[in-house]
């Protein structure tokens, strides 16, 4: 029977409420990104005059390049339901950047145009590593079991997308309450509202409403944000990354397991949209994250790109191909004209967060729904690792905030007041590989195929010396006591197989446990 072929359409009415989920996420994530390099005394003219208009045109170029690939998905497979990969800065590398790179840097040697030098000579080489991945990235896709993927990605959503902004929703309930449970009720509940208005608006409209009724948000404010409005481009300079190199050269190393990271989380992405019926290139996709993370530092951003988690939940809420570009295309003219605090003084951001809490809860959903039940342990296992790193990051930041940190107050106080800080560091350090691991050796050991389990042991032991996973720096023999442990796990596991294969061990295995 012939199949008719489809005008494929660039922009829907869904793609509505994706634009606001998903341009709320990375201004949200600008806002940050801005307090942070303020805080560390990283002048407003750097700040606003290049980088957040170098990240603009990063996120823009992304958005553009995977709307591009979303618009050949949907010819190729003659539909209008592909949705585009969300896309942003790294959340991650914002802190690691600031804290560890741009604040040791302005801290030894006072300059602040050298830290940031710095950072891009990182920026850059995180990058490249990334290029370097996308070689290897669709045979570990292939090799990697569904459930560790997924399962890893679960918990990144819950922690870092859903907890914090489900926390400040309940913080102030009669907005930030309402708006969630009108994006419950939408989404999930398939209410429709009057004049087909999309649900993400309607919170939005509603919580904004709210605040302004209610006296929480300031007219003042608003005036004065008008202020800000300037244009600032980004300009394109090879010189600044050369500049960097010497200052970032003891931080170069911390590179190889955040590219590594970075690499991981976008494989992570590209299979929980291909779970939700979008099957994009690994290759092409993380060729495009590499190189919009160049992109970034040779226009002045240290921040990497990065496929964001979400991708199920914008389909399910109605995203198409449009919202990303849509996206890109909002955050390049905020950045580029300074528009920011206008924004932020006329939206109250507790009628917004509730989106990001939908998107955790999709995606956490996800991991178990796209699994085989027996997996289920798998999913599990892989999300505790992102605990333990989430409430690292609470300590840390409260600390941070009286001005001192867990080794000034004694780890050992901590742990007798209940707080295993350092199993916190030792688990979390790594996460999205550690649960990796971890849910793909259980898989594996679910199935029986204990010698796919050992070798991911050994994996484990690999990356535990080097430091790039349960350690916070990387170096040689930087996790001996780890590595020794998981040498004697994937050790203990192939004796398990030699056992069940000769049938001479005495045990026997019960696959309805």
């Amino acid at each position: 029977m012939y199949n008719q072929r489809k005008k494929i359409k660039i922009w829907q009415r869904t793609d509505i409420d994706g634009f606001f989920g998903l341009f709320t996420n990375n201004l949200t994530n600008l806002l940050v990104m801005a307090g942070l390099l303020m805080a560390i005394g990283i002048p407003a003219d750097i700040t606003f005059g290049t980088i957040l208009p170098a990240v603009g045109l990063s996120i823009f170029v992304s958005s553009v390049i995977y709307s591009v690939m979303a618009y050949k998905l949907a010819v190729k497979e003659n539909r209008n339901t592909v949705t585009s990969l969300p896309s942003g800065s790294s959340v991650t590398h914002m802190f690691l950047i600031v804290y560890l790179i741009m604040g040791p840097v302005y801290q030894s040697t006072g300059d602040p145009y050298l830290a940031w030098y710095a950072s891009l000579a990182w920026g850059f080489i995180e990058g490249v590593i990334e290029l370097i991945g996308a070689i290897f990235g669709e045979r570990l896709r292939k090799v990697i079991p569904r459930a560790a993927m997924l399962g890893s990605l679960a918990g990144a959503s819950i922690t870092f997308i859903a907890m914090t902004p489900a926390m400040q929703t309940f913080d102030l309930p009669y907005i930030g309450l309402i708006s969630l449970i009108i994006i419950l009720l939408g989404w999930f509940g398939k209410v429709s509202f009057p004049f087909k208005i999309p649900v993400g608006f309607v919170a939005i409209i509603v919580g904004t409403i709210i605040g302004w009724s209610t006296g929480l948000m300031d007219l003042g404010l608003l005036i004065e944000s008008f202020e800000s409005i300037s244009l600032s481009l980004p300009s394109f300079s090879v010189y600044r990354i050369f500049s960097g190199l010497s200052e970032a050269t003891p931080f170069l190393v911390s590179a190889i397991p955040l590219g590594i990271y970075n690499m991981f989380e976008t494989i992570d992405n590209i299979e929980s949209a291909e779970a939700a019926g979008d099957n994009y290139n690994t290759f092409h996709t993380m060729i495009a994250d590499g190189s919009t993370s160049i992109l970034a530092s040779l226009f002045g951003s240290p921040f990497p790109t990065a496929v964001f988690i979400g991708h199920p939940g914008w389909k399910e809420a109605g995203a198409r191909i449009g919202y990303t570009l849509a996206t890109g295309a909002g955050i390049l003219t905020i950045t580029w004209l300074g528009l920011i605090s206008l924004l932020l003084n006329i939206i109250p951001i507790e009628a917004i967060l509730p989106i990001l809490v939908y998107v955790g809860l999709v995606i956490g959903s996800q991991a178990f729904q796209e699994v085989e039940k027996k997996y289920a342990p798998a999913v599990v296992i892989a999300i505790i690792p992102w605990l333990a790193d989430w409430g690292r990051n609470l300590i840390d930041n409260s600390l941070a905030s009286l001005n001192t940190n867990a080794a000034d107050i004694g780890v050992d106080l901590l742990s007798a007041a209940g707080v295993e800080y350092s199993g916190m560091i030792v688990l979390g350090s790594g996460a999205i590989i550690v649960g990796m691991l971890w849910s793909a050796i259980l898989s594996f050991i679910i199935d029986n195929d204990f010698y796919k389990a050992s070798l991911v042991a050994f994996i484990g032991t690999v990356f535990s010396f080097f430091g790039v996973i349960h350690s916070q720096t990387v170096g040689f023999n930087e996790g001996g006591e780890l590595a020794v442990s998981y040498a004697l796990v994937a050790l203990i596991i192939l004796l398990m197989n030699y056992l069940k294969k000769y049938n001479n061990g005495g045990i026997t295995y019960d696959k309805k446990l």
